[in-house]
């Protein structure tokens, strides 16, 4: 994707806070960040595996004048995550802010006949398991702040139940579950659980797919693009969204309504 489309004019509504992205070493997750740092946020990179691809996106922020840092770390493991927090919060100086559960892994697709309880906990392990422990390392700084934006990344497919997938539908299901009973434990607290559902937003390991077909089946006859789920993210980071939690927000070119 081109830079050059992302070098907007910069705006402070996020000027003063840390974010923690999971996931943002490419893909979504990269976007998520640039755009988090383009409005005045300091951005913690996570990333499990690429450190190269992690200092890219790095890169990218701080060649647009935001500040950023990459940090390995495989959220799906108790000690790490609990080690993540605590190098990003050193590192920065503060608790982090927003916190946003993007990270995810390989995504097959098998029949009811060729799956069986690993396949689901796979998936659970990133869009269950992940969050938890993120959510449970960064309340402490949130609380003590007394407001905090927790933002998971969802998907589309809970409402459509894409067949011969159905470990990913159930773990990005039990997503919207958990975002909506934070929402509530935590709303007292000042920290608002929100959930973004894209449709399919083709990144880097889409190269040379025809999306045609697709996005003739959309409202507005065109693909989603990382910077508009980037966009959703932002806002619902930031005071803007102050007054909305316990929310999922569809962004998809009308291909669901709603959740």
């Amino acid at each position: 994707m081109d830079t050059r489309e992302h070098n907007q004019e910069r705006t402070g509504k996020l000027q003063g806070k840390l974010a923690l992205v999971t996931g943002a070493s490419r893909g979504l997750g990269r976007w998520i960040a640039f755009e988090l740092a383009k409005h005045g946020a300091a951005v913690a990179v996570n990333y499990a595996n690429n450190h190269q691809d992690a200092e890219q996106t790095v890169g990218l922020i701080a060649e647009a004048g935001g500040t950023a840092m990459a940090f390995r770390a495989d959220i799906t493991k108790e000690a790490e995550v609990a080690g993540l927090v605590q190098e990003v919060t050193t590192a920065f100086g503060r608790s982090v802010a927003i916190l946003v559960n993007n990270a995810t892994g390989p995504q097959p697709m098998l029949s009811i006949e060729e799956s069986d309880w690993a396949a689901y906990m796979d998936q659970l392990e990133f869009f269950v398991k992940a969050p938890l422990l993120l959510t449970k390392a960064v309340l402490p700084g949130m609380k003590a702040q007394g407001k905090g934006s927790i933002i998971n990344i969802g998907s589309e497919v809970v409402q459509l139940g894409n067949a011969r997938f159905s470990s990913y539908v159930t773990a990005k299901s039990a997503m919207v579950g958990m975002t909506r009973s934070w929402a509530n434990e935590l709303g007292p607290a000042g920290i608002r659980v929100n959930l973004i559902a894209p449709g399919w937003i083709p990144v880097e390991r889409h190269e040379g797919v025809d999306t045609s077909d697709y996005a003739r089946t959309l409202p507005l006859q065109r693909v989603g693009e990382p910077q508009d789920i980037a966009s959703a993210t932002a806002f619902l980071a930031s005071d803007e969204a102050r007054f909305i939690t316990g929310q999922c927000l569809s962004v998809n070119g009308g291909n669901t309504f709603g959740i």
